[in-house]
């Protein structure tokens, strides 16, 4: 007996009705990147692990999917490192290339490569999938696309504000009301100092940022397992759970972080970007979060994450500013900016909100039923007419039972079907039947256009 089929655990198929959905997100984002400047790229869904390993963290190397090595690749081992089942080191020997992680490490990547064909600032946008081997939840796979805009050789704090009014555009064009929450890697760094664990900078940051989902008494476990002290806790904490207006807490942060210059730097980059944003006015709230860390290690600037206000689910948008990502690659100097739209978890909150506009998800318009040899000559003829007027349509492809047919229009929502008999062909006309409502209407193909545009 035949295997039942499958798919990976974290992987899903997308009916033709869930594509259009994708297809309206993917098109919205789009054409949102268009109107602000941006050029779209691509890049292989396979990296050489030598690109991907060590720019996500620790954490995010464990969950890069590595791609073994085709040919005997046995050969190149001896008896004990088989013997060690190390599987790490193993790894590494049988597998050179591995499924890319995200698309801001393969960006920069293409960005050292094509230096001397790109004009800086390069503005891209690139919406592709990319997979993690993390363990499938809710709202979270190991297949999902991102959406991505990075800006590359330009410092100015004008690229931040822009993306942000990029993530806003989309999401009130989508009828979503987000939260957009932004932090400052400098404003990390200078809390560290201040407390006394500068070089504690990326575990801080590893920790805090699971604030929402695993609470601040397991944060506080996890700073006192990387080796921080009860003091140095002690002093995160009113920093951590600092509130009020996004001016008053600028104004605390200009005091605690007053013996830190990094710490300052990132108020005022923070300042900056705020107040610029407000004088624009945005549609959709923005909020100054000092647990927003991205464990990411490349982010060294502002750092951004949108979350849906309606429906409960991860972060939909992130990003942030990366200084130093294409130095990795031996192009120092460059800094860049950039946003990710997570597909996915988009297309699940307009679903649960059903906020998908009607012609979104449209398929067929009209269908031509199929009576036999003669009847679907001509009806081909106003097919093509119809097709030229921009009509969706379709002929049924065999001369099957009426019943049939119309069965088929109703399974796929069809509002509209062509009946052509021997009388419709003697006049050089159609009856078109409303599937709704019933009505039959006797048209020419003009009429017919007209019919069913109104």
């Amino acid at each position: 007996m035949a295997a039942k089929p499958c798919i990976p655990k974290g992987t899903r198929d997308f009916s033709p009705i869930e594509m259009a959905k994708r297809n309206y997100i993917f098109n919205t984002i789009r054409d949102v990147y268009h109107l602000y400047g941006f050029q779209q790229i691509e890049t292989p869904a396979m990296e050489m692990l030598s690109t991907l390993m060590g720019k996500y963290g620790e954490e995010g190397d464990k969950l890069l999917f590595k791609i073994q090595n085709s040919g005997d690749y046995f050969s190149g081992l001896t008896d004990e490192e088989l013997l060690s089942r190390n599987a790490s080191k193993l790894a590494c020997k049988f597998c050179e290339k591995g499924l890319r992680y995200d698309l801001t490490v393969p960006f920069a990547r293409y960005v050292v490569m094509h230096r001397d064909e790109l004009t800086f600032p390069f503005k891209r946008y690139q919406i592709q999938p990319v997979w993690r081997a993390d363990r499938p939840q809710k709202g979270r796979y190991r297949e999902f696309y991102q959406c991505d805009a990075d800006v590359v050789g330009s410092d100015s704090l004008l690229n931040e504000v822009e993306l942000m009014q990029i993530v806003d555009t989309v999401f009130s064009r989508f009828g979503i009301r987000v939260c957009i929450k932004i932090n400052n890697r400098k404003i990390l760094t200078g809390i560290a100092e201040i407390i006394g664990e500068a070089d504690k900078i990326v575990d801080i940051t590893v920790a805090i940022d699971k604030l929402d989902k695993i609470g601040l008494d397991n944060v506080n476990a996890e700073l006192r397992e990387k080796g921080i002290g009860d003091e140095a806790i002690a002093k995160l904490q009113p920093i951590i759970l600092l509130s009020g207006t996004n001016e008053e807490k600028l104004a605390t942060l200009k005091e605690v972080l007053a013996t830190s210059e990094t710490g300052l730097k990132g108020v005022a980059e923070t300042e900056f970007i705020l107040t610029t944003l407000k004088a624009l006015g945005l549609k959709n709230e923005i909020e100054l979060d000092l647990t927003l860390a991205r464990g990411l290690n490349y982010y060294t600037g502002a750092i951004f994450e949108v979350k849906a206000l309606d429906v409960q689910i991860g972060s939909i948008t992130g990003g942030g500013r990366y200084d130093n990502l294409t130095g990795v690659f031996g192009m120092a100097g460059v800094s860049g900016v950039g946003i990710s739209f997570g597909a996915d978890r988009i297309f699940d909150v307009l679903n649960q909100l059903d906020l998908y506009p009607k012609e979104a998800v449209d398929g067929t318009q009209l269908l031509f039923i199929n009576f036999g040899e003669k009847e679907a000559a001509f009806s081909m003829q106003v097919l093509a007419q119809v097709r030229a007027a921009g009509i969706r349509a379709e002929i049924f492809p065999d001369a099957s039972k009426m019943k049939k047919q119309m069965s088929y229009a109703n399974a796929k929502g069809i509002p509209f079907v062509a009946l052509v008999g021997e009388n419709e062909m003697n006049e050089g006309k159609v009856t078109l039947k409303n599937m709704e409502s019933g009505e039959q209407c006797l048209l020419t193909p003009a009429e017919l256009v007209a019919a069913i545009r109104k």
